[in-house]
């Protein structure tokens, strides 16, 4: 019987390290546990507490550098690992994140700060962790500019959701008429309540656009018993409002100039010349903003996740596993099942959902034609997270290759594109099911 024998070569960060040093993070200070071969050739692990301040880490990057460590492993904890990875990282030492769930000791043994951060210089040093995706410096800055763009918008809808209700409790049922309380029309009616006017004719008649149509729903919806309290209240939360909308203009302006500033990525190998053609960050969120669905706030939110170097994620595959866009394979014997797709970055995830779903809403695009084959027998989630999927591995091509541009293949490619024969055998095989006799004619 011939055996099938497969050869699986290491990965870059499997190799074995002689000098290494584990910190196992808490909020106030780190156990750190360097890791080095003895005068007896037996290896020797030293642990000490070290407090989580910038003099206090430097000190030990600095005593790091002249021990010769040649890899540093954090631990993702909360916020917490940030003043040590960016320290370390500042004076050159090879500093890798990872999860704290790839990291977990073994079942049955004690669990201390020390015993947890010699298990871990142990795992450094047999190359048996997997590093966490850290973006370089410059895209670390857009990213926390993305993420509180993303806050504010969040904190505003629920300033926008107070703001209904209370008008509900006023009795005014405009948000019924309106699609929503953030157009100039309703905006308009709010503000005049709140300065005092209460007659539904006049307030009726503030409408702009296609909201004059409606003046009799209007009239009725406006109608209502507002009173002082609550023209104090809304005006509370208008000034809320209107404070986070100035706040998300500067934000869009000062992401919009890091995005144009951010450098092309590296060339792909050591020895190879920067390529020519290497796209700038204006000219990437571009070409990702002709995706269907994604508008250019989430092509800067994408790439403040994601960055623009793509040798990070060696494959399509590789990027959409990182963002849990597909579901995890637990194969036992010949039983293969699949799992839930994992927690994934929460941004990054939010901004491809909010693409999916607004593609999924009736437009003639091949990301509509995808999601209305997948939910007739899936459901809506996982039509939405296939599509999305399909959206991460565009934009991966999109950002691999500097010259790609995105081309729209239609709402109908499945149909241009399938087997014509296997689908004229399942459509005969339907119509003989029905009772009938099929002959069939080749067209001219």
């Amino acid at each position: 019987m011939v055996k099938m024998v497969e050869e699986i070569p290491d990965e870059d960060h499997e190799q074995v390290v002689q000098r290494v040093c584990a910190i196992d993070v808490s909020k106030a200070s780190g156990m750190v546990c360097v890791r080095r071969p003895g005068s007896d050739g037996r290896r020797v692990s030293r642990t000490w507490t070290v407090p989580a301040t910038t003099p206090a880490v430097t000190d030990l990057a600095a005593h790091l550098l002249a021990e010769q460590v040649e890899q540093v492993t954090v631990e993702s904890t909360s916020d917490y690992w940030r003043i040590w990875f960016y320290l370390l990282e500042a004076v050159g030492l090879r500093v890798q994140l990872v999860n704290a769930r790839d990291v977990k000791n073994v079942p049955g043994r004690a669990k201390t700060d020390k015993l947890d951060a010699v298990w871990l210089a142990k795992l450094t040093e047999k190359g048996l962790l997997r590093p966490s995706f850290v973006p370089p410096a410059p895209v670390r800055v857009l990213r926390d500019y993305t993420r509180m763009r993303v806050d504010l918008t969040r904190d505003r809808t629920r300033y926008y959701q107070r703001l209904e209700k209370l008008l509900e409790d006023a009795l005014i049922k405009v948000s019924s008429v309106a699609s929503t309380l953030t157009t100039l029309s309703a905006r308009d009616m709010i503000e005049a309540l709140i300065d005092g006017e209460r007659d539904p004719l006049i307030l009726a008649g503030l409408a702009r656009g296609r909201m004059r149509s409606r003046n009799s729903d209007l009239i009725e919806a406006l109608t209502g018993r507002f009173d002082a309290h609550h023209g104090e209240l809304a005006g509370m939360l208008l000034a809320q409002i209107r404070a986070l909308d100035t706040q998300i203009d500067q934000l869009t302006e000062r992401i919009e100039a890091l995005v144009a500033g951010l450098p092309a990525p590296p060339a792909a190998g050591p020895d190879d010349p920067p390529s020519p053609g290497a796209s700038s960050g204006t000219d990437a969120a571009a070409r990702l903003s002709a995706i269907p669905g994604i508008s250019p706030e989430i092509a800067h939110l994408i790439i403040a996740e994601i960055g623009l170097d793509m040798t990070r994620f060696p494959t399509p595959a590789h990027l959409v596993s990182w963002a849990k866009l597909c579901p995890r394979t637990i194969q036992s014997g010949p039983r293969t099942r699949g799992a839930k797709t994992g927690k994934g970055n929460g941004y990054l995830k939010g901004a491809l959902g909010n693409a999916a779903g607004s593609v999924s809403r009736g437009t003639s695009t091949f990301f509509y034609a995808r999601y209305q084959r997948i939910v007739k027998r899936r459901g809506k989630n996982i039509a939405l997270v296939a599509v999305a999927r399909s959206m991460l591995t565009v934009i991966w091509h999109l950002l691999a290759d500097p010259t790609a541009t995105y081309t729209e293949l239609g709402w109908d490619w499945h149909e241009r594109t399938i087997n014509t024969q296997r689908k004229t055998t399942s459509l005969v095989r339907q119509l003989q099911a029905l009772g009938h006799t099929v002959t069939l004619t080749p067209a001219s």
